[in-house]
């Protein structure tokens, strides 16, 4: 063999190997990750609602919850947005599902805002629910954050819930960076469907992806969790 194939043979090597060494370096920190934090226990779940006329509900499920309130249709950027960074992705795993409160009113809007994003892809999992005024309130109320409903018993933000009816989220939302700066502990517990680094990079590339990994080791026998829970808050309510 001469130097060129031998020189071609070893090349090829490398190649071949090293992406497997890189996942073996990789392997023992997936193992160890740090689970999605309870920010919250004993969310509401649809089918305790009084005006919800559906067979919908929470528990069981790893549920991505939206409020578009009496217009669904001023919220079309942020659904889309959703539809795209969140929902495209994950809508593949089993047990997972988009669930958008509507007001009993805005039959017709939902209906319209259901036809735009459907443009891009079918909503098999992606649900929308009437309620009354007073159930969209009871529901939201239920959740930990410190935003509010506008006066279209709407918000932007979009929420996690786990298939035990916990929110999810982090109890320390700082980066890197103010950390190092002193910045004091902060939660996420909402999480903007605005803004699309938000969306993509935390509760995407994140949030979600670790609390399907959670559900998959605790369906292998593998999951052993030290996260804390809701009350390590201690007050704070963002």
């Amino acid at each position: 063999m001469d130097k060129k194939n031998v020189k071609k043979g070893i090349v090829l090597s490398v190649l071949f190997f090293l992406p497997v060494i890189f996942l073996l370096f990789l392997y023992p920190s997936t193992n160890n990750y740090n689970p999605l934090e309870v920010v919250k226990n004993n969310v509401l779940d649809i089918q305790n609602l009084t005006s919800a006329n559906t067979d919908v509900q929470l528990e069981d499920y790893i549920t991505v919850l939206t409020f578009l309130g009496k217009d669904p249709e001023a919220l079309v950027v942020e659904c889309s947005n959703l539809k795209e960074l969140i929902y495209d992705k994950f809508q593949g795993f089993k047990k997972f599902q988009v669930i958008s409160l509507v007001s009993k009113d805005a039959e017709e809007a939902a209906s319209r805002l259901r036809k735009e994003l459907t443009k891009y892809g079918e909503l098999k999992y992606w649900k929308f629910v009437q309620l009354d005024d007073s159930d969209t309130r009871k529901m939201f109320n239920s959740l930990r954050t410190s935003e509010v409903l506008d006066f279209n018993l709407a918000t932007s933000k979009a929420f996690i819930i786990d298939k035990e009816l916990n929110q999810r989220g982090r109890l320390d939302s700082r980066t890197k960076i103010e950390k190092e700066k002193g910045r004091e502990a902060y939660p996420l517990t909402a999480y903007n469907a605005s803004e699309v680094s938000e969306l993509k990079n935390i509760m995407g590339a994140d949030d979600l992806r670790v609390l399907f990994t959670e559900y998959r080791q605790k369906r292998k026998g593998e999951f052993n969790s030290a996260s804390r829970r809701a009350d390590d808050l201690k007050g704070d309510t963002k």
